[in-house]
């Protein structure tokens, strides 16, 4: 039976979810990738027990996260069954729906049938009365009332939305209010290469509505790390997957700015990663980042971003150069 490292809360750093009361790492850990059928199981158990050893107490996934849908959360709800259940309540275990998940018209958008089936399901396959964060994983008008019922039936804690633009999240978090739902958190793409937050408004109304928000994809598909800075490795994702990240997205002006956002990383001692998880973490707005790993050696080295100084205006404004936008 596995026993976590007594000084896990030692060195990791904890932001309060908005104006909740709700504690967050700074670094949180994504099931998205390499927790599906396909994946090694004994690497999935050492991917947990890296990240709880090292402060990281949020665990994301979604119903359809694998593959096959629904594998993730079976592989964690095994996990913790075997190995974490006497921490549960150290753990922030998230889950949504929203995408396609089942056949037919009620497996997929935001039906209350849908959602709460869903939630039903995953709670089924974790092995687990409740999950702490429930989210809805795409904008759709009926979600707000069952994310509602989700959390008064006791089957989740706290609820989420992932996916939404600002005017939509507030329009959300306003029927949520009267409802008196305690909607916390937005999920999101966010990364020096995907600015969609800063141009959608979610990030403005993330502070207006003081709410939450975490960030996924912060190291856009891995290209924001040393693995592409010389082309496309012949077993990276790109050539092995490709549902994500294309190669007609690697073009030669990606390529090029990857390479001087390494050489900049360089210069602050850092690697690439670090760096960019860092400039994700660099307004207070941002709960905490989502990694995702394939290796236990990738956690260690990504959490090292909450060492060394936070980048300086000057450094800020060099990425924007070096991305294009002024």
């Amino acid at each position: 039976m596995y026993t976590p490292a007594k000084e896990r809360y030692e060195t990791m750093e904890y932001n309060r979810c908005g104006e909740s009361g709700l504690m967050l790492p700074k670094v949180s850990l994504g099931l998205w990738h390499n927790f599906g059928d396909t994946s090694d199981y004994e690497n999935m158990k050492q991917l947990c027990f890296t990240a709880f050893d090292n402060g990281i107490t949020q665990f994301d996934l979604a119903n359809n996260y694998g593959p096959a849908y629904g594998s993730a959360e079976r592989n964690f709800g095994k996990i913790l069954k075997e190995e974490l259940m006497p921490y549960r309540d150290e753990l922030i275990i998230t889950t949504k729906a929203g995408y396609d998940m089942w056949e037919g018209p009620y497996g997929n958008w935001g039906s209350r049938k849908y959602l709460l089936a869903s939630l039903d399901q995953s709670l089924t396959r974790l092995g687990l009365p409740y999950v702490d964060i429930f989210y809805h994983h795409r904008m759709d008008p009926e979600t707000m009332g069952a994310l509602d019922q989700a959390v008064k039936s006791g089957k989740a804690l706290y609820a989420g939305l992932s996916n939404y633009n600002g005017q939509k999240m507030q329009e959300a978090a306003a029927i949520l209010r009267d409802l008196k739902c305690p909607f916390v958190i937005n999920q999101n793409r966010y990364s020096i290469f995907d600015r969609t937050i800063e141009n959608n408004g979610l990030k403005e109304a993330a502070v207006k509505e003081k709410k939450g928000l975490i960030a996924f994809s912060p190291l856009a598909q891995g290209t924001l790390t040393d693995r592409y800075l010389y082309g496309i490795p012949a077993d990276s994702r790109v050539m092995t997957d490709g549902r994500f990240l294309k190669k007609d997205q690697l073009t030669e002006e990606k390529i090029s700015q990857i390479r001087a956002l390494n050489e900049m990383a360089g210069q602050r001692g850092e690697k690439l990663s670090q760096m960019a998880l860092k400039w994700v973490m660099k307004d207070p707005v941002v709960t905490s980042v989502l990694i995702g790993a394939s290796k236990p050696e990738q956690i260690l080295d990504n959490l090292k971003m909450l060492d060394g100084a936070p980048l300086s205006e000057e450094e800020l404004l060099k990425i924007d150069q070096i991305c294009g936008i002024k």
